[in-house]
């Protein structure tokens, strides 16, 4: 004889909201509306035409829907081509920022060498340093390289990662030294330790400077416009400024390149946000 399962039933009243949960709410609601508007403004806006997308003052539906602005920028734009050379250039920047900043992060934090200091200093200076100060001298050294118009031209200055060196150096400070000495008396060498117990236990900072990396390298626009004069290597941000005839700008085109542009990283915040958030809330950053 076998008897039916039973599930719990809710035997106690419902609890209401408290005040203060129905003002977080509504906050939290007015907030996320602020910034899903101009999401919602640009793809209502990339369906209208070209004459109705500039009528000042500006409405939200569009009359007529039209999907002329999204075909006419496939077959103006090479937006295939753009789309690639920007995740070949954010793959290759986050990759070599990952390697560099773990590598440094680490030295700083669990190794003694003359001029240790100093060098600190050094990577904290690049914090305050804008990178627009820095374009001048960094074209004139790509282009004495030889590296004008190149992939290399357009990845190797974005790898200079002082933040992300600092990040990973306040979570490496973080992890037991413990873990180490003991690793140091079972014969485990100093690479050894590196790769089997303090990546490992890093892979949450990791993770979030991958994303923060790969984020900040596929909006970059300013550097790829100055060491690119092929179109053929133009990334997202550059392609979509190219949006514009006699007439100015295109609208429609440009609002429904803008999307197709954020929607890689719109992606990545819906599937990656639980790595962003632990990955802030382990570097000791977030109380800072």
């Amino acid at each position: 004889m076998t008897t039916a399962a039973t599930t719990p039933t809710r035997t106690g009243p419902r609890k209401r909201w408290t005040p203060s949960q129905i003002v977080l709410t509504l906050l939290g609601t007015a907030v996320s509306a602020v910034f899903l508007a101009p999401i919602a403004a640009a793809l209502l806006t990339s369906f209208k035409s070209e004459a109705e997308a500039a009528e000042i003052p500006p409405h939200w539906l569009p009359e007529a829907w039209t999907g002329q602005a999204w075909e006419a920028l496939f077959e103006t734009g090479n937006v295939t081509s753009w789309f690639v050379n920007s995740l070949v250039v954010s793959v290759c920047v986050t990759a070599v920022v990952l390697v560099v900043s773990a590598l440094a992060g680490y030295g700083f934090a669990r190794t003694e060498f003359r001029g240790k200091s100093v060098l600190m200093g050094v990577v904290m200076a690049g914090l305050m340093i804008s990178p627009a100060v820095l374009g001048v001298p960094l074209f004139t050294t790509v282009q004495q390289m030889g590296m004008v118009d190149t992939y290399w031209g357009m990845i190797l200055p974005q790898c200079a990662p002082a933040a992300m060196v600092y990040i990973l150096y306040k979570f490496f400070q973080g992890i037991p030294r413990e873990l180490e000495e003991a690793a140091f008396i079972d014969g485990a060498g100093r690479w050894r330790i590196f790769f089997t117990i303090i990546l490992p236990l890093s892979r949450p900072s990791l993770a979030a400077v991958g994303i923060f990396t790969f984020i900040s390298s596929w909006n970059n626009f300013l550097w790829p416009y100055m060491v690119t004069n092929n179109p053929d290597l133009m990334t997202m941000p550059n392609g979509i400024a190219t949006v514009m005839n006699s007439y100015g700008i295109q609208w429609a085109q440009l609002m429904a390149g803008g999307l197709m542009a954020g929607l890689p990283l719109i992606i990545v915040f819906v599937f990656f946000q639980r790595q962003i958030v632990a990955g802030v809330a382990h570097t000791g950053l977030a109380g800072q």
